[in-house]
């Protein structure tokens, strides 16, 4: 019996080494180096400790798990990003990418080491609970979070609609810890939440996360826009946690002359660095813009950004985004697992890595949703009024940042209008 496992354990560490070298001579192009060497001398410490614990744990471990626990670690060793998906884990992010699942919708990461909420998503349990971006997830259901890997934090906020979870929040500003109990809902996450003309002849799309249809749903509702009058728009990206880097150029490049940069990616092999450039397709290029960006603004959402920003095509207003510039691939296993690996950092058209570092609004606005009211109703309107709904005009009021980017673009369009007059 020993025998056997200790026959296991260096066929784990031979298959490890094999997948290890041939990963190692294709990105270095082949030939013997020191790496390569000390590369062999690590897994032998693999190789040692699988045979430990085949023959002295306690009980007998299916090889499985001792192999999906050695890659788990591996993978959440190299950043917040990089993970082992199990083919159940598989299965999740199959659903979620078709934009139904049941949970609390939050997007989160691991950043500094502590479960971090990226954004809740517009209409979701999350947001209506009160959950913001930067937001430290110490403990769910009263277990903490230190050292948890990504995956199992999905695996314990998802679960069947009108089901509770408890969060414990530590927030930055506040001197004590929060608690949220949150009712899990089945969560539809929609491309684009909102569409109109706000103001005048202000249009103003609310973009919420970079799925595959978002491009044509985004085209569509400018071209509707445009009938209604449009004249300048505001491209809402608050609290949008990314999504699809395809999608996130093609978006860019609706509002982009031809051969503009949209942005590019670095990889660790030079030969797969790529820089992506505006196709001059449908372009939209006749209105002045402003792009609304926050603390929950990341990835693709920071794509778009520094792309309006770099070329000048639009002003980014609002407050730093999240900062996350990384590019992570979904490489499928032979057992129906995955790895999702971070394999490249990407720049904006002017060469700046947002990695950790966000992107830096044109005009800073801080969100105070206490700073505008709506105006008084006189008495005889109370009881008159018969639409519930509020208008489209009366939601500036309560949204500073809103007002803010309709304050800019009104401006620009007053100054555009006094200069063709000249």
């Amino acid at each position: 019996m020993a025998r056997s496992k200790f026959l296991f354990a260096k066929i784990v560490a031979c298959a490890f080494l094999v997948v290890c070298a041939s990963v190692y001579l294709g990105c270095s192009g082949g030939g013997a180096a020191d790496g390569d060497r000390e590369l062999y001398k690590q897994v032998e410490l693999f190789s040692d400790a699988v045979t430990i614990v085949q023959s002295d744990y306690i009980k007998e471990v299916e090889p499985k798990k001792l192999v999906y626990g050695a890659l788990e670690g591996m993978l959440s060793s190299l950043d917040g990003y990089s993970q082992f998906m199990d083919p159940e884990s598989v299965r999740e992010l199959e659903v979620e990418t078709k934009g139904e699942f049941g949970g609390l919708g939050l997007e989160i990461g691991i950043r500094d080491g502590i479960l971090t909420v990226i954004a809740p998503l517009d209409g979701t349990p999350a947001e209506k609970a009160g959950l913001k971006s930067g937001d430290k997830i110490v403990r769910i259901d009263g277990e903490s979070t230190r050292d948890i890997k990504l995956m199992d934090a999905v695996e314990k906020l998802r679960g069947k609609p009108r089901t509770k979870v408890e969060l414990t929040i530590l927030r930055e500003g506040e001197e004590k810890l929060l608690h949220f109990v949150v009712e899990r809902s089945i969560i539809k996450l929609e491309s684009i939440s909102a569409a109109r003309v706000i103001e005048g002849k202000v249009g103003y799309v609310r973009l919420t996360e970079f799925q595959e249809n978002t491009p044509q749903q985004l085209e569509a509702k400018l071209k509707e826009l445009k009938k209604c009058g449009m004249q300048a728009l505001i491209l809402d990206l608050r609290n949008n946690p990314g999504g699809l880097l395809d999608v996130s150029f093609e978006v860019a490049e609706k509002f982009l002359p031809k051969d503009a940069v949209v942005v590019s990616l670095e990889s660790r092999r030079p030969e797969q660095n790529k820089v992506y450039k505006s196709r001059g397709k449908k372009n939209f290029l006749d209105f002045p813009m402003v792009v609304m960006v926050d603390g929950g603004s990341a990835s693709a959402s920071e794509i778009v950004a520094g792309a309006l920003q770099d070329n000048r095509r639009a002003i980014i207003l609002g407050a730093k985004t999240f900062g996350k510039g990384s590019v992570q691939t979904v490489i499928s296993l032979k057992d129906g697992s995955a790895v999702r690996l971070t394999t490249a950092g990407y720049h904006t058209p002017n060469g700046r890595s947002i990695n950790d570092k966000g992107i830096i609004p044109d005009v800073k606005v801080d969100f105070k949703p206490e700073l505008k009211k709506k105006p008084e109703e006189k008495e005889d309107d109370i009881f008159d009024k018969v639409e519930e709904k509020p208008k489209a005009e009366e939601e500036i009021y309560c949204d500073n940042q809103l007002q803010a980017a309709v304050d800019v673009l009104r401006g620009i369009l007053i100054y555009s209008a006094d200069k063709d007059s000249i």
